[in-house]
């Protein structure tokens, strides 16, 4: 069979702190090395991307709210589950993950306008009963430290119901030296807040002394860190890699949170790997003894619908198309009252309790 060549818009970006370490990894270890390929893969484009595979997805799932301030819709506002809400600052980071979950997104930075009106509806009355916690992600919300910190401020004036404020970056392994007191600022003398800080490290290599004196800093301050880690071939997808990243989250106090299977985006096909094959990973990771049981990971699926943690029951069937159908345990009823926009995607099916369910492409492990 003949592959048909894409042509991808989402270009390489790699931040000079990276390209130095990459280059201090082969001149020590080699290219063939797994800590350079833990950082090759996921930042350089690969010729991979380019061939016309299943994977098709352009986002990771549409929850876009459809709200308005002043006869104007507001921009950078997600919402699947009931706890929390999604605020988007900005949608640029300093760094191109080569599996980006928003590479296809619209490229924006909030103004402070749009920043009150979002905070004035998180704390409106349709919304101040219900919403205690916001992730504020984009794009790196701390490239843009005094946008966020006018979000936080306008959020603490606005909408006091917010009392949980998760916020997620990578800059912490793609450019520590950009967290300076700027960033730090916004999380100091706000007692009324808890803040988390959620990041990614998908391979042991990323714990960079920067990195850790950074992660030092804000533990020292309360903010309390986790990750949520995608498993990646030829990055993280053996067991000996997975239990060095788990013990040094471990050692460095960040929580386990999600092992993500890789999603089916279009160009990611060479990354994702059979749920199978995570499963067998995480059932040794987390069953061996290998890795403390404070710092285990939930296997999960980004799909269509939303998060599904890969649990007894959460896969119904496979199909000749190498879909999985998935149970989640979301109903579509609340799933509207959440955010009563939501369109239910092609891939998805109501079943006969209310709950969806959702097809979703598998890997492969060649």
């Amino acid at each position: 069979m003949t592959e048909k060549v894409l042509k991808t818009m989402f270009p390489e970006k790699i931040t000079p702190f990276l390209e130095r370490k990459m280059e201090t990894i082969i001149k020590e270890k080699g290219e063939e090395s797994s800590d350079y390929q833990g950082l090759s893969i996921q930042y350089r484009k690969s010729e991979y991307e380019d061939i016309d595979t299943k994977e098709n997805n352009l986002k990771h799932y549409e929850a876009e709210l459809d709200v308005s301030a002043d006869g104007h819709e507001l921009k950078g506002l997600e919402r699947l589950y009931r706890r929390s809400l999604v605020i988007a600052p900005t949608t640029i980071c300093v760094a191109h993950c080569r599996y980006c979950l928003r590479s296809n997104y619209e490229i924006f930075t909030l103004k402070e306008k749009q920043i009150v009106e979002i905070a004035k509806y998180c704390g409106s009355p349709a919304l101040r009963d219900k919403l205690q916690e916001v992730l504020i992600t984009g794009g790196d919300p701390l490239i843009v430290p005094q946008k966020l910190h006018y979000l936080v401020e306008s959020m603490i004036e606005y909408a006091p119901n917010v009392k949980i404020f998760r916020i997620a970056t990578r800059l912490l392994t793609q450019d520590p030296t950009r967290i300076d007191n700027n960033v730090f600022e916004i999380f100091r003398e706000k007692p009324s807040i808890r803040f988390e800080l959620a990041t990614q490290i998908n391979h042991p290599v990323e714990f960079f002394q920067e990195t850790v004196d950074k992660i030092h800093v804000f533990s020292e301050m309360g903010v309390k860190l986790y990750s949520q880690n995608v498993l990646l071939k030829g990055v993280n997808d053996n067991i000996n890699v997975l239990v060095d990243l788990y013990d040094k989250m471990r050692e460095y106090d960040i929580e386990s949170h999600y092992l993500f299977h890789s999603i089916p985006l279009k160009g990611t096909h060479h990354l994702r790997t059979t749920v199978a094959k995570g499963l067998c990973l995480t059932r040794e990771l987390v069953n061996s003894g290998l890795v403390s049981g404070r710092v285990k990971p939930m296997y999960a699926a980004m799909t269509d619908i939303g998060k599904i943690t890969f649990y007894d029951g959460a896969i119904i069937t496979k199909d000749s198309r190498n879909r999985l159908l998935l149970q989640s345990t979301i109903s579509y009823k609340d799933r509207l009252a959440w955010n009563p926009n939501w369109v239910l995607p092609k891939t998805a099916e109501v079943d006969n309790d209310g709950l969806l369910r959702v097809w979703y492409l598998d890997g492969t492990d060649d």
